[in-house]
């Protein structure tokens, strides 16, 4: 789903729910936010030919923080391309990523998937992708959990800070956050930025009084 020029919502069904990495493009560049679960690759890379950036146009991945199903694919994507692309995520992430640690909260996984993380995102950081990327530090779902605000569209990408059901905004969902005081407050940061949708990797986008619905979480 094009949700504005240029940024695109994927839509990758998992066990009767659906997950929603993100796609950004330009005549420049392609930027990939989160990689789903492990074993979607060939459905990733299906999404994002379809939405018109196939993988050989891939210049970066963006991870919104360390969970399965938003790492899983990334072994795969580095694999496929050579191992040329940027990684990014926040320093408290990297450890978890690259294999160094067990994820949080996956421990069981024996052989969960890791990949070499070449660059920090840190909270307030602009990034010059399509139009400009602002990194927020949204900590509580993990500790380096980010959010990511796009200018061009005015788009808040939430990551796992919220979720939403029907296009309403549900606020963080409480059972998977490790912190979920923190994660709380880290809603409030939102309130700074000029946001007129929002796509939450568990729920899809919402659209409809956006600055009234982060007010009332």
């Amino acid at each position: 789903m094009e949700i504005a020029t240029g940024v695109h919502m994927l839509h990758l069904p998992f066990n009767g729910m659906a997950i929603h990495p993100v796609l950004l493009f330009d005549q420049e560049t392609a930027v990939l936010i989160d990689t789903g679960f492990p074993g979607q690759y060939e459905e990733l890379k299906a999404a994002m030919e379809k939405a018109g950036a196939p993988i050989h146009r891939l210049h970066t991945v963006i991870l919104t923080h360390q969970d399965i199903d938003h790492i899983g694919n990334l072994p795969e994507l580095l694999q496929e391309t050579g191992g040329r692309i940027r990684v990014y995520a926040h320093e408290q992430e990297v450890p978890y990523i690259q294999g160094e640690l067990p994820l949080i909260k996956d421990k069981h996984v024996k052989h969960p998937p890791k990949g070499n993380v070449t660059d920090l995102l840190e909270d307030g950081q602009g990034l010059p992708f399509v139009g400009g990327i602002q990194v927020i530090h949204t900590p509580g779902h993990t500790a380096g959990h980010v959010s990511l605000y796009l200018h061009q569209s005015k788009t808040l990408i939430a990551g796992d800070s919220m979720y939403s059901v029907d296009g309403k905004l549900m606020g963080l969902h409480g059972p998977t956050a490790l912190d979920p005081e923190m994660a709380q407050r880290s809603l409030k940061k939102y309130a700074d930025y000029a946001i007129t949708s929002v796509i939450c990797y568990h729920g899809g986008v919402s659209t409809q009084d956006i600055q009234a619905q982060i007010r009332a979480l």
